[in-house]
């Protein structure tokens, strides 16, 4: 598991190495984005802990934009949200990478706002630790597959030429925050 997450890793850097040595024009207004954001999701069905929780969990997530198109950005993300119940802790770290199309200009949207449709695909990676007096089946969470996938609508309205306010919706983990240009 370790060595997949870090092969998927290197792929991530790879790409986004190659993407901005391209020295193209392409995603300038999109491009170079630091975005940070607070929500709530969960699994969503990964391991079940979602359903079993029976209410949605905080969420950190921070990716970085890079324009590889006209209006499309590839964004390395991870995300980070735990759960704990009297016999455990989990920690949960998706990592992976969303696509964004933006709909700007379909939508004649000013220069304040964007609006866009992505979508994320990564891998979860899971840190559980057992309660030492537990004496039941420890590995119940290690059999579910780690594909995190996910699906966002989502807008951003710029403050200033710097900084920006965004609301992301999705079918995992919704976020609002703050965008650095």
């Amino acid at each position: 598991m370790k060595t997949i997450a870090l092969c998927f890793a290197l792929i991530l850097l790879t790409t986004g190495t190659s993407v901005s040595a391209q020295g193209n024009n392409y995603g300038e207004r999109h491009s170079g984005a630091l975005n940070l954001g607070l929500g709530i999701g969960g699994y969503n069905g990964h391991y079940g802990y979602y359903g079993e929780v029976g209410h949605s969990l905080p969420v950190i997530n921070v990716n970085y934009e890079l324009g590889v198109a006209r209006n499309f950005t590839l964004a390395p993300f991870i995300s980070l949200y735990s759960y704990s119940d009297e016999h455990y802790t989990a920690i949960v770290a998706p990592v992976g990478v969303k696509g964004t199309f933006y709909l700007d200009e379909a939508l004649n949207a000013g220069s304040k706002w964007d609006f866009y449709l992505a979508g994320s695909l990564g891998i979860s990676l899971v840190s559980t630790t057992w309660d030492d007096q537990y004496n039941g089946d420890r590995s119940y969470y290690h059999s579910a597959h780690p594909l995190y996938l996910d699906f966002h609508v989502g807008t951003e309205y710029h403050i200033s030429n710097q900084i920006g306010l965004f609301l992301d919706l999705s079918t995992g983990v919704s976020t609002i925050g703050l965008a650095f240009h």
